[in-house]
């Protein structure tokens, strides 16, 4: 399997459902929707809803040959791309990580004012939650499930997840940090919505518990290597490479694991991570081979 293909691929069915399912930006308010598409058509990767398309087609959810699965999947997993963007938005503004660039453009609150950006990335936040309650969906998943997934996104994204991790992060800037800290941190602010993306493709898949354990496992420890090798980025990677300025955790004095471990360590332990993930993924023999090789891009990735 050819995972650049896979990715290419899926990428683009989330783009043109994103693309369909936001306004254009003559709707109004047109500064709005203007933000809300600079952003989250700026040219990111969309690797946290392919990895829910991956768990959804590991535990036997239909295929790319089976339309009527992906149907089901591509919204669902679209609306991780939506809370993505909407927290890099918010990431970037000046009373958070104050960033300039992002995925090598001006980051939204330079081109849009920081109230647009702000009203921006809590517009996407609400979408994504529409979009799982549109008949589309409504009536083709299971009601318990329908509600496990809204749960699964909430907790991902809320207050014990991402935004948690976040806080985390904000009030480490500047203190000594314990590694079981950094550790909190990074597995809340990235890996939680990442663990989210596999629970919600392996739930709308049909997972069986055991299914939905291997699955958590696989995810918690991809998304603890995806923000280790994004920590060590900053330190080795080149604007041009990354799409944003590098050397900022350090700038901000944030502690990270290459501040801790040096960077061959860190990588190390992405290393290790990785394939601890993936060896949690034997109950699913080839159909989840494209699980595999998306932990293995995650890990060698440049940018």
């Amino acid at each position: 399997m050819d995972i650049t293909i896979y990715l290419n691929d899926n990428k683009k069915a989330v783009d043109d459902f994103l693309d369909q399912a936001l306004p254009p930006d003559s709707t109004q308010p047109q500064n709005l929707h203007r933000a809300m598409r600079y952003s989250l058509f700026a040219g990111g990767k969309r690797v946290r809803p392919i990895m829910a398309i991956a768990a959804f087609e590991a535990v036997g959810g239909k295929s790319k040959a089976r339309p009527s699965g992906r149907d089901i999947i591509i919204p669902v997993a679209s609306s991780l791309e939506l809370i993505h963007t909407y927290s890099l938005i918010h990431d970037d503004l000046p009373a958070m990580d104050d960033d300039d660039y992002r995925r090598g453009k001006p980051t939204n609150h330079k081109v849009f004012g920081e109230a647009i950006a702000i009203l921006a990335g809590d517009a996407m936040l609400t979408i994504a939650f529409d979009l799982l309650s549109q008949n589309k969906i409504t009536r083709k998943v299971p009601p318990k499930t329908l509600i496990q997934i809204i749960q699964e996104l909430a907790d991902g994204a809320g207050h014990l997840g991402m935004i948690g991790g976040q806080v985390a992060d904000i009030e480490s800037e500047g203190k000594k940090v314990s590694q079981t800290a950094l550790e909190y941190i990074h597995r809340h602010k990235t890996a939680a919505l990442i663990r989210a993306a596999i629970r919600i493709g392996g739930l709308l898949g049909g997972a069986l518990k055991a299914d939905l354990a291997a699955l958590t496992q696989y995810g918690e420890d991809i998304g603890l290597a995806f923000q280790i090798v994004d920590d060590v980025l900053d330190v080795v990677g080149t604007r041009e490479e990354m799409g944003k300025d590098v050397q900022s955790d350090s700038s901000r004095n944030k502690k990270t694991y290459p501040a801790f471990f040096g960077v061959e360590r860190s990588r190390q332990k992405a290393y290790d991570l990785m394939k601890r993930g993936i060896k949690s993924l034997e109950r699913f023999g080839k159909k989840a081979d494209q699980l595999r090789e998306i932990a293995r891009y995650i890990v060698d990735r440049r940018k």
